[in-house]
């Protein structure tokens, strides 16, 4: 691990967003600053393509390859990848004061808590047992298969949602489903090249549409951008699950092109996730037990939430900040990645937090190498000093406003 100043390293970051140094800046993490507790939201690791991903009318010029893990669930590279994440986020939790660098941590420090799908079960089991092996760190969730609300809070059918507000609000955001699939006409087109089908079209034709779904609990949205967003993320799978480069896009995907294709996957999202109504329903139950682990006197040192891209893309649109993994396109959530929300001690002495986006590489997670990229994030009216720290109660203030509309 190559450690330098932090002021230096946010250059460095800088610098990588750019393309300047790319090797470099994979390789560095921020010092930790001192720690009171921190809450961190992040997507299970890397996984089987789900059932239906690659939607079934899409044509290729050759087979799909095998995956050595049944269909929607975590890989053993996948298991691997995290075991390497969570002895890198060991050394940080160290050494910012928050748990002991080896040997067993306090049941009462840290909770690892997980959505009910066997692919975050799996995603927290393996995180444990790299943070602490031996230990039998206990991952907490709700039974197999129950509705989570801090993960899927629309499953939970709140009374409060009205899908008819969501689509307007989906249509403000977005421009409209058309105007969405415009926007991502090159890496529509580049999926069609790599793809390499006999005859266009390769994905299934249907007309752009975002509408309210039938029970008026849901969205449903249709089009090229619903249709390859799929694709486009079981291809960068392939690669993060560490297959040979000639069977990733069938040759024809390198990293590059992956990262281009990760805008597609990340539209989705555009839709789901990020319009302020759609996020303030996915987010508002996350956001209290946000607040819980900031506030109340019980709340662990470290919580960590295991679930799903969706989660930390609208938790990334309810604080006004992109994410960025090296290799993966902006607001592309990687597998792994999650938004880690800090409190510390100004200098005034009062309490704040400070935000990361904390996460692997793309060739460290197809390595499963156990290094780490912390990207300071800063909210817009809410960041002081070098640190780009937020007053406590102005960020709960935001939290709070951004999810308003779930609450009635």
């Amino acid at each position: 691990m190559i450690t330098v100043p932090f002021a230096r390293t946010v250059a460095l970051v800088a610098l990588a967003a750019l393309g300047l140094l790319p090797a470099l800046a994979q390789a560095t993490t921020p010092k930790p600053p001192q720690v009171e507790r921190l809450v961190l939201l992040m997507r299970h690791g890397v996984r089987a393509p789900l059932d239906g991903e690659v939607p079934p009318a899409t044509r290729t010029g050759q087979p799909w390859p095998h995956w050595n893990a049944p269909a929607e669930q975590v890989t053993p590279h996948g298991a691997a990848a995290l075991r390497a994440l969570a002895r890198a986020d060991r050394r940080w939790f160290a050494a910012a004061g928050l748990v002991a660098a080896k040997g067993c941590p306090d049941p009462a420090a840290l909770r690892l808590w997980t959505n009910s799908s066997p692919r975050t079960i799996a995603s927290g089991e393996a995180y444990a047992a790299g943070f602490a092996p031996g230990c039998g760190v206990t991952v907490s969730h709700k039974p197999e298969g129950a509705n989570d609300p801090i993960f899927e809070p629309l499953g939970a059918y709140p009374a409060a949602f009205d899908a008819k507000r969501a689509v307007d609000s989906i249509l403000r955001y977005t421009g409209s489903a058309e105007a969405l699939t415009r926007r991502h006409a090159k890496g529509l087109t580049l999926l069609k090249q790599v793809l390499a089908c006999p005859a266009a079209p390769c994905s299934p034709v249907e007309p752009s549409s975002v509408r309210a779904s039938e029970d008026g609990h849901g969205i449903d949205l249709k089009g090229p951008i619903r249709a390859a967003s799929g694709t486009a993320q079981v291809l960068m799978l392939q690669y993060l699950e560490g297959m040979p480069l000639a069977q990733v896009g069938w040759g024809r995907a390198t990293p590059a092109r992956l990262e281009a294709l990760g805008a597609v996957h990340g539209a989705l999202f555009d839709v789901f996730s990020r319009p302020p109504y759609m996020a303030a329903f996915q987010m508002a139950p996350t956001v209290d037990r946000i607040t819980q682990d900031l506030t109340a006197v019980t709340a662990p040192k470290i919580d960590m939430l295991i679930g799903h891209d969706t989660n930390v893309a609208a938790l990334a649109a309810v604080l006004g900040v992109p994410v960025k993994a090296p290799g993966f396109a902006t607001n592309d959530p990687s597998p792994g990645g999650g938004i880690a929300i800090a409190l510390i001690r100004a200098p005034n002495g009062r309490q704040a937090v400070r935000l990361w986006y904390r996460s692997q590489s793309a060739t460290d997670m197809r390595a499963a190498r156990d290094r780490t990229v912390w990207a300071p994030l800063r909210l817009a009216g809410c960041d002081e000093g070098i640190e780009h720290r937020c007053p406590l109660p102005q960020f709960l203030k935001r939290l709070e406003t951004a999810t308003a509309p779930a609450r009635g």
